[in-house]
């Protein structure tokens, strides 16, 4: 299929279901896409026994799109800007602290609690699965997805200091999380390169050259919107820092995404909009991301609904990607218990914060662009299907409850 093709058919799919979401179930457009397409496949599965035609175009289109590319290397840095742009930087600023061991030492901490759960796990139902790759599926499972996250968080109306800690942790620890995976990745491949000293550069190249990367390309933007007032050109410009700023940082192999992160967070501050945007631009160039975020999220929750075609559904496979579901969210809540200890008197934490920032750490598309890359050797069949079932459970099931939890917690003001 051409690239037309395929985007075409992916956007009318979108509006359909996304009509439906609206019309009838009227649930956030995340949950209700993928719960719609879905069950779209598996219709397409049972009418496959009496005519397969569909099934056939279907699995055509969903095989003929790289997920990890088309997420990874472009979607992703377009996302997260356009959830940067709309964060609280004040609150992150006084939040920063525990967000910033949250996205790293509790990603560490959650990779290695996740590798050695699964191990044991996988050995209860006769896998016999080498610790260094159920090491590796903790490292892809462990970083909670920005993407989910920014879109539940936006319906259900959680206390700001407790949203900032939940999406500033998300907006990071990606970078961080890809660091683990890849490190782990070459030792599974069987690199004998490894050092501290490695592991390290690789740290500061992707990770801190990344947020430094989006500092300037921050500050260069500011400085182009506060020479002008155009609004269509401003907008232009803010479209221009995030694929220019992308590839740059790609070819640099610095993090694109916490660059666009960076970048979309000083943009988006308070300062910068006053001394650089006119009300109208302002206004112009938030509706233009917001339509970005929504278009983009609509495509992918509609892909990740679709990806159940590429799996292979064995029983075995199935009954483990459920025994992992309870396990991965005991290895986030003791994950979060260090940085939570630490400043939840300082912070004035809301009540059972480590319970809803369990509860609200959604899994989703990054977890599952990074299982499609696994190699063969790395058990990726299987692990493929318990990181789809993971990030299904954690969006239908959490993404559905987890604001019924945050009520329940926090029903005093906020003043924050």
């Amino acid at each position: 299929m051409d690239y037309f093709l395929i985007a075409t058919v992916l956007i009318v799919i979108s509006a359909i279901f996304g009509y439906i979401n609206t019309r009838f179930l009227k649930l956030p457009n995340a949950i209700g896409l993928m719960l719609i397409t879905i069950l779209f496949t598996l219709g397409v599965f049972v009418l496959s026994y009496f005519d397969d035609t569909l099934l056939l175009k279907e699995r055509e289109l969903i095989t003929s799109i790289d997920f990890k590319t088309v997420l990874l290397d472009i979607m992703l840095s377009f996302l997260l800007f356009a959830g940067a742009l709309h964060t609280n930087f004040q609150q992150l600023k006084i939040q920063r602290k525990p967000v910033l061991i949250f996205a790293t030492l509790g990603t560490l901490i959650s990779t290695f609690l996740a590798g050695i759960f699964v191990f044991y796990a996988l050995q209860i139902v006769n896998l016999d699965v080498d610790f260094i790759y159920c090491l590796l599926f903790g490292a892809l499972i462990s970083p909670t997805d920005p993407i989910a996250v920014l879109g539940i968080m936006k319906k259900v109306g959680a206390p700001k200091k407790l949203e900032t800690k939940i999406v500033g942790e998300s907006l990071f620890n990606d970078g961080v999380g890809v660091v683990i995976f890849l490190t782990i990745y070459q030792i599974a491949s069987g690199g004998n390169d490894i050092s501290v000293g490695h592991i390290a550069e690789l740290f500061l190249a992707e990770v801190v050259g990344g947020i430094i990367f989006g500092l300037v390309i921050g500050w260069i933007t500011y400085r182009l919107l506060k020479s002008i007032d155009d609004y269509d050109i401003e907008v232009i410009i803010t479209l221009a820092a995030v694929m220019g700023g992308t590839l740059v940082a790609q070819h640099f192999h610095l993090s694109a995404p916490l660059a666009m992160v960076t970048a979309g967070l000083l943009v988006g501050t308070d300062t910068v909009r006053k001394n650089s945007m006119s009300a109208v631009t302002e206004l112009y160039v938030d509706k233009f991301w917001e339509l970005i975020d929504v278009l983009l999220n609509t495509i992918l929750f509609v892909l990740i609904g679709m990806e159940i075609l590429v799996l292979t559904l064995d029983t075995t496979y199935i009954l483990a990607g459920f025994m992992v579901i309870p396990l991965l969210l005991v290895a986030r809540y003791v994950s979060l218990l260090l940085p939570i200890k630490l400043y939840a008197e300082k912070l004035d934490f809301v009540p059972k914060t480590n319970l809803i920032m369990t509860w609200g750490g959604l899994r989703g598309g990054i977890s599952i662009a990074l299982a499609l890359s696994l190699t063969q050797d790395m058990e990726r069949d299987l692990f493929l299907v318990i990181t789809y079932i993971v990030v299904v459970f954690s969006i239908l099931v959490q993404g559905l409850t987890v604001g019924k939890l945050i009520k329940k917690f926090t029903q005093q003001p906020e003043n924050i």
